[in-house]
């Protein structure tokens, strides 16, 4: 399993009783080690109005990892496109490529709150699943709806803020297109009129898609031969899905001969099981900050989570995540990350690792490090 690489996804969440601040410093401290552990990639998200994650601008931060760091890739997993332009877009990543050529990774996502229709049905996954488990033991859980979170009046706050007053949302492949046709010179506006991104035009930059269902944006990752991130930590339940709608809609480019596919998980490693658990404790009531559209709490330590409320709605709000959340020593982890590799037929995997302490996230990613080399 070795030879299936390990990417890094970091948040970069703000624990309570710090600042956004040292989540920043942490992060970049960990690009640094996880690129001398031997990850491939390491990605920044893009989060707003959550008071425990710092990650709002993944160029900003991305530009300050690049300076930190020589060789693993660095990139956005994602830059959500409702909240800029194309243009924007393209010469921001332009920039950094210009003093980093060679290294950059542009991950596009689409904003919360902004549904739109699929093409057709979603594809039917190739890998079975009975009783909520495909045939190798990959939990797969019930489906959860996003609805009520897209309705919330935070959510609708935060649009109002992110996007310019009066401006009509574009249509995200559209969007992909002119992205993808800025670096490349050729844009025309629909009247016929050039556009040139300098910098931007020509960077040498990996461009992927991020998706968690097999929806429109596995289907525009497909359509233009383009690298698609499958989103197993944000929605287990539709990663099967995810992957196959990528690889039906898939069709060859100057880019890709054939699908790439990287599969995201949340993942603690320690010493044993037990230590593992105990670090992850915090991990239930963050997502149910996140799943009640509050914004992301700081994550607490173990023992504030457990002096928090908790009720058996609050159990069931998060039970998919809670349950697909890889926990354990770095032997059990990367079983775990065996089943997720052949239930998806992912090329590589990425990890999504947040503890209360610094010291025990990059412990986390050694640990988990060392075993994958040693399969």
């Amino acid at each position: 399993m070795s030879g299936i690489p390990l990417g890094v996804l970091d948040l970069v969440p703000v624990p309570s009783g710090s600042t956004a601040a040292e989540a920043l410093h942490h992060s970049i401290d960990l690009a640094r080690q996880t690129e001398a552990f031997g990850y491939t990639r390491y990605w920044f998200a893009e989060h707003h109005l959550n008071p425990g994650v710092a990650g709002t601008s993944p160029a900003v931060v991305l530009a300050l990892t690049a300076s930190a760091t020589t060789t693993i890739r660095i990139g956005s997993g994602a830059v959500q496109l409702g909240h800029r332009t194309a243009l924007s877009t393209v010469e921001e990543f332009g920039l950094i490529d210009a003093l980093h050529p060679g290294r950059l990774d542009l991950g596009l996502g689409r904003s919360a709150g902004r549904p739109q229709p699929r093409s057709g049905e979603p594809a039917a996954p190739g890998t079975p699943v009975v009783d909520g488990y495909t045939p190798n033991g990959l939990r797969i859980p019930p489906r959860f709806s996003f609805e009520h979170l897209l309705r919330h009046p935070r959510i609708a706050l935060q649009q109002r803020l992110l996007n310019l007053p009066g401006a009509q949302p574009q249509d995200y492949a559209e969007q992909v297109d002119d992205v993808l046709a800025l670096l490349r010179g050729d844009y025309r506006s629909p009247e016929g009129l050039e556009a040139h991104a300098v910098p931007g035009e020509g960077a040498d930059v990996q461009v992927w898609i991020l998706g968690s269902s097999g929806g429109v944006s596995a289907e525009t990752a497909g359509r233009n031969g383009l690298r698609f991130a499958a989103n197993y930590h944000v929605s287990p339940a539709s990663v099967l899905e995810a992957a196959e709608g990528y690889r039906a809609a898939f069709k060859p480019s100057a880019e890709l001969d054939r699908p790439y596919v990287t599969v995201s998980a949340d993942v603690v490693v320690a010493e044993d099981d037990a230590t593992a658990r105990e670090l992850a404790t915090g991990y239930a009531p963050w997502v149910r900050s996140i799943r009640t559209a509050e914004g992301a709490i700081p994550f607490p330590t173990p023992d504030e989570a457990r002096a928090l409320p908790w009720t058996e709605a609050d159990r069931e709000l998060v039970a998919d995540r809670v349950d697909t959340q890889f926990v354990g020593s770095a032997r059990t982890v990367a079983d775990h990350l065996e089943r997720l590799q052949e239930a998806t037929g992912a090329d590589e995997l990425l990890i999504t690792t947040i503890t209360h302490g610094h010291a025990d996230r990059v412990r986390s990613y050694r640990l988990l490090a060392e075993e994958w080399q040693r399969r």
